[in-house]
């Protein structure tokens, strides 16, 4: 469900991303954990944004009967893991939850969900995954405050 490419010395129990995959969607998603150099230049290359940043994702645009007959996955998360240490410590819970938070971001992106212009409902479909799998509402308080 769950390709990984991890580049970084960020330990998780991947099982625990995989309940949160299969409770969204039936598709395999490619998750990179990685280092700030690297989704700084994915950042700045796709959102034209010149910054480190915590989540990035890139659903794959194919046709829903290729998706469906092919397999094709549903994209791919990028995920840097600097913001996941730092995160975790600044709101006091573990990497693995402050990464599950993060997961759903990106989970939720790929899925078609936009908090910039859907008036609230991926910040709904957030809280309701947090509350599901009994995660830090950090990411709820934070995203608030932007």
């Amino acid at each position: 469900m769950i390709d990984l490419d991890n580049q970084t010395d960020l330990n998780f129990e991947l099982s625990k991303l995989e309940q949160i995959a299969k409770a969204l969607s039936s598709k395999e998603v490619e998750l990179l954990i990685v280092d700030d150099e690297t989704i700084e230049a994915l950042n700045t290359e796709h959102r034209g944004k010149a910054s480190t940043t915590d989540v990035l994702s890139f659903p794959l645009d194919a046709p829903f009967t290729e998706q469906s007959i092919f397999g094709i996955p549903l994209g791919s998360i990028i995920i840097a893991s600097s913001f996941v240490k730092t995160k975790a410590v600044e709101f006091g819970h573990s990497e693995q939850d402050e990464l599950s938070l993060l997961f759903i971001h990106g989970m939720l992106h790929l899925l078609g969900f936009d908090h910039e212009t859907d008036e609230g409902k991926m910040r709904v479909r957030e809280n309701e995954l947090i509350e599901q799998f009994d995660l830090p509402k950090s990411l709820i308080v934070r995203t608030e405050e932007n």
